[in-house]
């Protein structure tokens, strides 16, 4: 993960619920973290009946925030980005407040099947009552989402887009693309390959702004997405250099491309690292002995 200079900083108070667009409350969750920003930010969508997207962690105290930012009101459908445990395991919680459906993709590695547990942040309880796929509308009282399934941070990560009447749409993206850095992409069931697939797939979209789960709203998405892009064809071509010059391990070359990233986060940039090497490795321009990981020396193609 890496900071991008364009963050802005928000205006909020923990537990307070703020009307950040027409229809739109954002509640964040005190969980904050090298990896969250200022914590979970959880979008509550529409008045009287309400669609709440990323409950958040299992912390009772945000979760009553949603529920006293709520009464009065009815919750009627509880969308899921991905499953994260600062994403989805406040849905067990909220389940004491409202009857509504969760829906979401699928459990934890529903996109990559037989892929290994072994993401410390994966939640492997929760499975959603209603799956769902690319394309499918989810309709309420004011309100249309269609779902944008963007694979890669992690193989079931699913976007919602609010359909606006002029044609465009607000695109709640999730750990996809965030307000304040990249995404850690973390083999096995995050995919480079998928990743960058899914980023390219937004630029023919139609949103005109998205709200992350951390961070700011992204006003001018597709100069945004561009430099996501950017980024990470920016550290292949870092590889190739590690590479040329004889570093065969990852190990080894996290801390020459990462030299302004805080040490604590080097186990995870090594694990985006790793992610990189294998969409080399699966294009053919990098070799190893087996399947890439953490342990693997890596060599180019001559």
């Amino acid at each position: 993960m890496v900071a991008i200079p364009f963050k802005r900083a928000l205006d909020f108070e923990y537990g307070r619920a703020d009307e950040v667009a027409p229809g739109i409350r954002r509640v964040i969750a005190n969980n904050p973290s090298p990896f969250t920003l200022h914590g979970t930010g959880t979008y509550l969508v529409g008045r009287g009946r309400v669609a709440v997207i990323d409950p958040g962690p299992a912390d009772r105290s945000h979760v009553d925030a949603i529920a006293r930012a709520t009464a009065g009101e009815t919750i009627t459908r509880v969308l899921v980005t991905h499953t994260h445990r600062d994403h989805s395991p406040g849905c067990r919680l909220l389940a004491e407040h409202t009857d509504a459906k969760t829906h979401g993709y699928g459990p934890h590695g529903a996109g990559r099947p037989g892929a290994a547990e072994v993401e410390e942040g994966g939640d492997w309880d929760f499975a959603p009552d209603a799956q769902v796929r690319h394309g499918d509308l989810l309709e309420g009282d004011g309100w249309v989402f269609e779902c944008v399934h963007t694979p890669g941070h992690t193989s079931n990560h699913m976007c919602y887009a609010l359909r606006r009447k002029d044609g465009k749409s607000a695109l709640f993206s999730g750990d996809h693309v965030m307000g304040w850095a990249t995404s850690v992409i973390s083999p096995p069931d995050g995919h480079m390959e998928s990743y960058m697939a899914s980023l390219e797939a937004l630029l023919d979209r139609p949103d005109a702004v998205y709200w992350p789960t951390h961070g700011p709203p992204i006003t001018d998405p597709k100069p945004h997405v561009r430099a996501f892009i950017a980024h990470r064809l920016a550290r292949e071509q870092q590889i190739r250099e590690q590479l040329a010059a004889g570093v065969a391990r990852i190990a080894d070359m996290v801390p020459s491309m990462y030299a302004g990233v805080s040490r604590q986060l080097h186990g995870a940039a090594a694990r985006s690292v790793l992610a990189a090497i294998e969409r080399m490795v699966e294009r053919g321009e990098v070799l190893c002995d087996g399947p890439p990981s953490l342990a693997s020396e890596f060599r180019p193609r001559r």
